[in-house]
């Protein structure tokens, strides 16, 4: 997930790293900066405990499935469950949340700071992951149902997910002016937008806003919503000589071997635009179509390098 912020003219931020990523926080209002920032970490610390796959003590590790029938879940797994099933359903499974036994097959079993970037050949099994049609979450009554053996994996929609809420709540916060959540490749705004928007840096792999970007770079300007890059140029090991990344395909269980390296996508909000990024990595040479006919403004660039735009990218105001 690689999309930078471009350094504003007039705006204030701070960046740090959590969740494994790179965190970038931007307010129009500098006197906005130091609750803006509170409110991010709070929202960051929450979803780390409720959905992480690699803390022993997070709610989704700690669930019991072993009785077989619904368990009660917090508000906020059950929200970010209700997220990752939203993406399955829109993309008819290309973005599945039950991936998280086949990302731990293919070597991605830890916190990705941890994962050996070379080590010996492993075996991989290619097979379908089980499906997100097994996963049942009932929202009113808060409780989720899981098959023995199914792991899910909130990786491809939770940090989207929390952009977008972190944006949202900031933006309530500060009443006035403007905020942008970055985390990875993916950001969320909220409020008003600096004159002539926010300047957002795209390219192959996060990275700091003053530093050098590898690959082809496009600075644009995103006026509202959200936009999001899905990329198999980052999180990458290798084992046994193999190249191995972290967007798998459902039907294989194996990372997918996209003609696209990087794709980028605006829209309303963060996690639809992480949505249609992801699912277009997947769908492979058949996404540029598919993006356009959903309207979705987007950026592809193939492993060569060639980029192809959808209609209507760069992004037009988005509000």
């Amino acid at each position: 997930m690689t999309t930078a912020l471009a350094a504003p003219d007039a705006p204030v931020g701070v960046e740090w790293t959590a969740l494994g990523c790179l965190v970038r926080l931007v307010v129009t209002q500098p006197g906005d900066l130091d609750v803006a920032r509170e409110i991010l970490i709070d929202e960051l610390a929450a979803i780390d405990r409720a959905c992480s796959r690699f803390r022993s003590d997070s709610e989704l590790a700690s669930l019991d499935m072993s009785a077989g029938g619904p368990v009660r879940v917090s508000p906020l797994l059950a929200e970010a469950v209700a997220a990752a099933l939203y993406a399955a359903e829109l993309t008819d499974g290309e973005v599945d949340p039950t991936v998280g036994s086949a990302m731990q097959a293919v070597g991605y079993d830890r916190d990705f700071r941890f994962v050996m970037p070379d080590g010996p050949a492993i075996e991989i099994v290619r097979r379908p992951v089980p499906g997100w049609r097994q996963i049942d979450l009932d929202l009113a009554s808060g409780t989720l149902k899981i098959p023995a053996g199914v792991q899910l994996d909130l990786g491809a929609t939770a940090k989207a997910f929390t952009a977008d809420r972190a944006a949202r709540r900031i933006g309530h916060a500060i009443r006035a002016g403007g905020v942008l959540v970055g985390l990875g490749g993916d950001i969320a705004t909220a409020g008003q937008a600096p004159p002539g928007g926010w300047n957002v840096r795209v390219q192959d792999i996060t990275g700091p806003v003053d530093g050098a970007a590898p690959g082809p770079v496009e600075t644009i300007a995103l006026h509202a919503g959200g936009i999001a890059t899905s990329s198999t140029a980052a999180r990458r090991w290798i084992r046994g000589g193999q190249v191995l990344h972290h967007i798998l395909d459902p039907r294989s269980g194996v990372p997918v071997a996209s003609c696209w390296r990087t794709v980028t996508v605006a829209s309303s909000t963060c996690l639809d635009a992480n949505i249609a990024s992801t699912a277009s990595v997947v769908r492979g040479g058949s996404a540029p179509a598919w993006l356009a006919a959903r309207g979705s403004a987007a950026r592809l660039v193939a492993t060569d390098g060639t980029i192809t735009r959808t209609p209507g990218w760069p992004p037009e105001d988005l509000r």
